[in-house]
């Protein structure tokens, strides 16, 4: 028998070049390169690529033009494939719970961009407390009236991070991560909010606390930031967003689906909520134009998580996650496990 086939979708290998020569004596690497849906689907009915094992996506934005990873796509999947890991740490474009129906784990890269997601989070977190983007803008006018304005006036809306408390809606590791930054470095007070407790040497790193309601968090946060997977639902629509501490600001490093735009924009306008920060957005790539249009709000363009490191990550893990499968039963990074056993369960019962 030949080696296990792995399918890598979308471009060449940039940075772990041995790595992936070490990869390819384990595997018979075959290559999609960048295919549209229909051909897509057309190379896994007619078993073009052979009944491979695993998926391996090392870049988030190449290899993905097949469209959103749906039942009607992952139902065409060969039967021998176990395991598919792939770059960038969200993963709303795939359904997990199909793939762990079909018996595959999906593999994100979450660990990877860490660091690079945290740092833009803590950069977001004070321009939203300093008004930053209201001294940006005036100065990128290149207007001496602007200037002038922004100059003179920003002091009186502009404060420190130091001392206030940060909500962390959603505390896996990039949550945990910005938590540490922001304590260390800014000295600030944290809050956090997810569906397991953390365990207590974990919490003491940052001396956090845990808020099993979000609303509770919401109603004590000076800055809330936003770090959980996108779910399906929003979750911080007009109700929830009207249970934010007067005057707090909001940070989204997520997935722009889970907060209403519309809303925000009337907490915004209100008063209510004081300052945003938004590297995602609930319509990208569009940005609303009225957000845009705030000198309250920074805009970044979905780049959070986008570094030479990250990418360099992407890549080794996604090799990873793979071998380590085969080699011992277990992946490194998988995020639809609970979706497999539910899966082998209903299976058993029947």
């Amino acid at each position: 028998m030949g080696k296990p086939i792995v399918l890598h979708l979308g471009d060449d290998i940039r940075w772990n070049h041995d790595a992936y020569t070490q990869f390819q004596s384990k595997f018979d690497v075959r290559r999609s390169y960048s295919m549209n849906r229909e051909d897509f689907k057309a190379a896994l009915k007619s078993k073009k690529f052979g009944d491979f094992v695993a998926l391996y996506r090392p870049f988030w934005n190449t290899g993905g033009e097949m469209g959103n990873w749906d039942e009607e796509l992952i139902s065409l999947l060969p039967d021998s494939c176990r395991i598919f890991a792939s770059a960038g740490a969200g993963f709303d474009w795939v359904d997990t719970k199909a793939m762990a129906k079909k018996g595959v784990i999906y593999c994100n890269a979450a660990a990877a961009c860490t660091e690079s997601v945290a740092d833009v989070a803590l950069y977001l977190i004070i321009s939203a407390f300093r008004q930053l983007p209201w001294s940006a803008i005036a100065a990128r006018s290149a207007s001496v009236d602007q200037f002038v304005e922004a100059n003179r006036n920003l002091a009186s809306i502009s404060r420190n991070p130091s001392g206030h408390t940060l909500g962390i809606i959603g505390y896996g590791r990039i949550g945990r991560r910005i938590a540490e930054k922001a304590h260390r470095a800014l000295d600030m007070k944290i809050l956090y909010n997810d569906i397991v407790r953390m365990p207590p040497d974990i919490e003491l790193e940052t001396q956090a606390v845990y808020e099993k309601e979000l609303e509770g968090l919401l109603g004590k946060a000076d800055c809330v930031v936003v770090a959980t997977p996108f779910g399906g639902d929003k979750l911080l629509s007009a109700p929830l967003l009207s249970k934010l501490k007067p005057g707090s600001r909001i940070i989204n490093i997520a997935r722009g689906k889970l907060i209403d735009e519309a809303a925000l924009i009337d907490a915004l306008k209100s008063g209510h909520i004081a300052a945003a920060g938004l590297d995602v957005h609930e319509y990208e790539p569009q940005v609303n134009p009225e957000l845009a249009a705030m000198k309250n709000v920074e805009l970044l363009s979905h780049n959070a998580g986008a570094s030479v490191e990250s990418h360099i990550g992407f890549e080794a893990l996604g090799m990873q996650n793979i071998v380590s499968y085969f080699e011992t039963g277990k992946a490194i990074s998988p995020v639809n496990l609970q979706f497999l056993e539910e899966s082998k369960g209903r299976t058993s019962r029947l």
